[in-house]
């Protein structure tokens, strides 16, 4: 099978549609909603379905996603990641930590608050358990301050989880470092 016949055959197993909202992709049917939520993607708020950005734009590269604007037309990739960056300056590099933990077999959800970007559950935890992992996601090169790494490791420690960094260097490519305490005596 040529590649373009096997691009055709993934996109018609997942016919899932959104729409380019201010905050993400908005997805409204149903059967699609379903699918969506039972993998792990979006979150649902006020009777709609929304995506965030990294999680449209994952599933816009796999062929999964046709996101239109207001207006109609296809929304390409850059125009999705166009957004993102106009409403998160670390946006690529979220992205592709979103990415890499993903084609892992991860399921990543949002994190919260104090600069945790995702909360990462274990392989065939999700929905059972916990997340086991908070994910704080850095470019290298642009620093982060100890007190707010300080701040977030407590956070974590305070919740049980494990903190992993997430950095991306200059070639685009993904390095992980967990983080844990230092106790001296």
């Amino acid at each position: 099978m040529n590649e373009s016949k096997e691009k055709t055959a993934v996109r018609s197993e997942l016919k899932v549609r959104g729409l380019l909202v201010e905050n993400g992709v908005k997805v409204s049917e149903k059967e699609s909603v379903d699918e969506l939520s039972s993998r792990g993607y979006g979150v649902a708020e006020n009777d709609e379905f929304l995506l965030a950005f990294y999680e449209a734009l994952y599933l816009l590269d796999k062929e999964n996603l046709d996101i239109e604007n207001g207006k109609g037309e296809t929304v390409d990739f850059q125009r999705v990641l166009q957004h993102y960056e106009d409403a998160d300056e670390n946006a690529w590099a979220k992205y592709l930590a979103y990415r890499d933990l993903r084609s892992r077999g991860y399921i990543v959800r949002e994190g919260f608050g104090l600069g945790v970007d995702f909360r990462v559950y274990d392989r065939g935890d999700y929905s059972k358990d916990t997340a086991k992992y908070l994910i704080v996601s850095l470019q290298e090169g642009k620093p982060i301050s100890i007190e707010d790494l300080s701040n977030v490791s407590k956070q974590t420690l305070s919740l049980k989880k494990e903190l992993i960094l997430a950095v991306m260097n200059r070639r685009g490519e993904v390095v992980y470092y967990s983080i844990s305490e230092l106790t001296l005596k």
